[in-house]
C-alpha cells in the first residue's frame, strides 16, 4: 500500500506557561507535498530511505512491535519526503504514516490518537497529528493529560496559499533539543491571553469569512506574540538569521511568520499571485546574498490517504479507527 501525507505549517504555540492547567495549544495548517511511502509485507525488513528517515523508520518498527506485536518483516520505500528539521513536521508525518500502514496490514484497529501517544508524538503540539488526520486549519486545546484535544478544524480557502522560503541555513532544533526547552518553565501569561484573544476574535473569524487581509494581519500579530514566548531561545521574535526574510515577507504578502523552529518562513498570498511575489522575493534574496528554496505551499483540506493494492483510493484514517 502507498501512504501519502500532508506537510505541516506551524503557525504558533498559544500558552507554554500552563497557567490554566492546559499547556501549549498549537495552531497549524496542512499543505500538499508531504511523504509518500510504500509499505508491503515481506520475508525480512527492507528500507529504502535517506539516513535520517531510516532512523525514524527503524525506531517506529521497533516500538510498534513492542506495543502491538506487528513484527519486522516489511518492505518500506520512501518515495517522497519532507525535509528534516526545517519546520514542516517531517517526524510526525513519517511516524504516523508508517505506523498506520503497518497496523492496517496487521489488521489491528488502533486510533490515530493512541498511535501518536504510543510513539511519543503530539507531546507538546497536536498540529501535526490533526493535519495528518483531517487536513485543513487546526487548533488544539493544549495538553492536560495525554493527547491535546482538537478544538478547531476548518477548511482552508483553496484560492489562498503560502509562499514558503527555506533558506540554506542551520536547521531547526532536533526532538531532543526541543524537549529540553519545552519541558522548562517559560513564556508569559499576558502574552498567552493576547494570543488567545487574537486567535478567537481575529484569525479564526477572518478564515471563516475568507478575509485574507484580516487573516494575514492577525497571523502576523500572533506570530510576533509567539516570538515573545520563545525570544530567549532563538535570539529575538524570530530566529536571528531569518528575521530579515520575515520582515520582507510582511511587506510583500498579506501576513508572514516562522514555522516552528525554522528555518522555513512563510507569507500568506492569493494562489494566483505566487509568480509575481516570487519575483520580488528572488530579487530581495539576491540583493542580500541569501540562498534559499522558494516553494508554493498549497492548502490541503484532507488528511493522509492510502492507495491499496486494488488501486482504489480510500481514507487512511477510516481504516485505522
Amino acid at each position: 500500500m502507498i501512504v501519502r501525507t500532508p506537510k505541516r505549517l506551524h503557525l504558533g504555540i498559544v500558552d507554554p506557561t500552563g497557567s490554566l492547567g492546559r499547556k501549549f495549544g498549537s495552531i497549524g495548517v496542512a499543505l500538499e507535498g508531504g511523504y509518500e511511502i510504500k509499505v508491503t509485507p515481506a520475508g525480512s525488513l527492507s528500507i529504502e530511505a535517506n539516513e535520517e528517515d531510516r532512523k525514524v523508520i527503524e525506531k517506529v518498527i521497533k516500538e510498534l512491535n513492542i506495543k502491538y506485536e506487528t513484527g519486522f518483516e516489511y518492505c518500506i520505500e520512501v518515495r517522497k519526503s519532507i525535509p528534516r528539521h526545517v519546520g514542516l513536521g517531517s517526524t510526525t508525518q513519517l511516524t504516523l504514516a508508517l505506523a498506520s500502514a503497518i497496523l492496517k496490514i496487521s489488521k489491528k484497529e488502533v486510533s490515530i490518537e493512541e498511535i501518536a501517544m504510543s510513539l511519543g508524538r503530539a507531546k507538546e503540539s497536536g498540529a501535526g497529528l490533526y493535519v495528518f488526520k483531517h487536513g485543513g486549519f487546526v487548533v488544539d486545546g493544549g495538553i492536560k493529560e495525554g493527547i491535546p484535544p482538537l478544538v478547531i478544524r476548518h477548511e482552508f480557502p483553496e484560492e489562498w496559499a503560502f509562499i514558503l522560503v527555506i533558506p540554506e541555513l542551520k536547521r531547526g532544533l532536533s526532538e531532543d533539543e526541543e524537549e529540553g526547552i519545552m519541558s522548562s518553565n517559560f513564556g508569559s501569561v499576558e502574552v498567552a491571553k493576547e494570543i488567545s484573544y487574537k486567535l478567537l476574535f481575529g484569525l479564526v473569524p477572518a478564515l471563516v469569512e475568507r478575509d485574507i487581509v484580516g487573516f494575514g494581519r492577525f497571523l502576523t500579530e500572533i506570530q510576533e506574540l509567539v516570538g515573545k514566548h520563545f525570544s530567549s531561545f532563538q535570539g529575538g521574535t524570530y530566529r536571528e538569521d531569518i528575521a530579515l526574510i520575515v520582515e520582507e515577507l510582511k511587506e510583500i504578502t498579506y501576513g508572514a511568520g516562522q514555522s516552528s523552529w525554522g528555518p522555513t518562513v512563510y507569507g500568506v498570498i492569493r494562489r494566483e499571485d505566487f509568480n509575481s511575489v516570487r519575483v520580488k522575493l528572488l530579487d530581495f534574496l539576491d540583493d542580500h546574498g541569501i540562498k534559499a528554496k522558494i516553494e508554493l505551499g498549497l492548502p490541503r483540506n484532507r488528511g493522509a490517504e492510502i492507495v491499496g493494492e486494488n488501486l482504489f483510493l480510500e481514507r487512511l484514517i477510516s481504516g485505522v479507527k
